[in-house]
């Protein structure tokens, strides 16, 4: 006699069984049922508290980052709410809490200053800084805490100095606090993005949302002890001093735990130089280790922390023209010394980007044709970083003749030689990028708005 049978498992987003079903025929063939199996190892109030608070999918649906990062992040958030408390106390005090002669208005108009203040740095921080703010997202997460605790600092001190004064100075906190919000806000979406792996950032930043929100609580609950037991100004700044260093300490880790897969200007030099030295590719991982939170802009750094020279990308073409003759001050035309722009052009033919080699401060120029892609943008940089090691050779080889340079005709050359090298080698690195755990496909590299040139070549 034949019997009937059927299984059907579930699953959740990480690939975990939740439970099986057993369909089989009753004995007595007058029916059927259904066994409902859960897992030997059901979760745990533990493990169901903490999925409140994790992602879905947690560990698969994020990088191996993650964790850690939001380890040190609840430390610097807990530290951080500590010392809000402290500051705010501050703050009441200068504007007049339990100060009979304190006018309600005074204290009303001051919030409106630093609003304003506030509100208007907003704006401007992110007009002038907007581009290089997702490049650079783990420089401006740990300088958005830094801003923050100098505005803390400026708000405990604000209560020693004249009224006159203590408008300025808090004024200059709200400003802080402003730039803090900017940076903060768009480095933190940017490391949500790398963090998600599913697709799911919507998801990771409300969860993330619930983190803050739980630490944040915590913060407040220890802080009001904390604020009802420090009163003396040694005890408070005491305290204040200790909790700022431990929120700065722990930021610090929290960006340096991350491995970001993007290839922004310090990476690029770091793997790029260490590949043209050595023949190998670095990681992600490894090139996190390796790489500084604060970087000076558009440096190209070789493997050995040495300066080479500089570059800028995304310029616009009279950048270069500048740098190849004098031009007229009304008509704007420049008279080209020792170099026909034609034979540039030609030279960048079948290229997506324009370059030329400033030897006299080592500076390569960048203009960027029109569809250039992120890894267009990468071969560019290889490009500079080549010359640029290149030309410091030939600048120590010819430091020992007086008055000896490159003359235009001679970076020429060095940018054709250097030219060649990088269609021979860019596009089998470029796998190898990829191999490594490299996203190519993020640009990174830009960190001001560029513009985009078109060449036209008469028919």
């Amino acid at each position: 006699m034949n019997t009937t049978k059927l299984e059907v498992i579930e699953f959740d987003e990480a690939g975990n069984i939740v439970t099986t079903y057993i369909h089989s025929d009753t004995p007595d063939q007058k029916g059927s049922r259904v066994d409902v199996i859960l897992p030997e190892r059901a979760k745990g109030y533990w493990q169901q508290l903490l999925d409140i608070f994790l992602p879905a999918g947690y560990p698969q649906s994020v990088t191996e980052d993650y964790l850690e990062y939001q380890i040190y992040d609840s430390l610097q958030a807990f530290s951080s709410s500590i010392a809000g408390l402290l500051s705010s106390r501050a703050v009441l005090e200068g504007v007049g809490v339990g100060d009979a002669s304190a006018s309600p208005t005074a204290a009303l108009l001051l919030s409106v200053l630093q609003d304003s203040m506030g509100r208007i740095a907003t704006i401007l921080f992110a007009h002038k800084l907007g581009t290089s703010l997702e490049p650079e997202c783990k420089m401006y997460r740990l300088a958005a805490d830094i801003f923050n605790d100098t505005a803390m600092i400026l708000d405990c001190l604000s209560p020693v100095f004249p009224k006159a004064f203590r408008v300025l100075i808090l004024s200059f906190s709200s400003i802080l606090r402003a730039l803090c919000g900017v940076a903060a806000g768009s480095s933190k979406a940017s490391l949500s993005s790398h963090f998600a792996r599913w697709g799911n950032l919507g998801e990771l930043n409300a969860k993330d949302s619930s983190q803050e929100t739980i630490i944040s609580l915590m913060g407040m609950l220890a802080g009001s002890l904390v604020v009802s037991w420090v009163s003396s100004p040694f005890a408070t700044w005491s305290t204040l001093i200790l909790l700022l260093s431990v929120h700065l300490a722990t930021n610090h880790a929290a960006v340096r735990a991350v491995s970001m897969r993007s290839l922004n200007r310090q990476r690029a030099n770091i793997v790029m130089s260490h590949w043209i030295q050595h023949g190998s590719t670095l990681s992600p991982v490894e090139v996190s280790k390796r790489e500084r939170i604060f970087e000076r802009d558009g440096v190209l750094r070789w493997a050995d922390n040495q300066v080479i020279g500089y570059c800028r990308i995304g310029v616009d073409l009279r950048n270069i023209l500048k740098r190849l003759g004098p031009s007229h001050e009304k008509t704007r035309s420049v008279q080209l010394e020792g170099i026909n722009i034609y034979e540039l052009m030609q030279l960048y033919t079948d290229e997506s980007y324009i370059m030329w080699f400033d030897a006299s401060n080592s500076e390569a120029l960048i203009v960027l044709k029109k569809g250039s892609t992120a890894t267009d943008q990468l071969r560019a940089w290889m490009h500079a970083l080549m010359l640029a090691w290149r030309a410091k050779a030939v600048k120590q080889r010819m430091s020992s003749h007086a008055g000896a340079r490159l003359s235009p005709a001679d970076t020429l050359l060095e940018l054709d030689l250097t030219l060649r090298q990088i269609r021979e080698t860019f596009p089998e690195y470029a796998k190898s990028l990829r191999s490594a755990g490299w996203d190519l496909e993020i640009p990174a590299l830009e960190t001001r708005s560029g513009t985009r040139t078109v060449v036209k070549t008469p028919e």
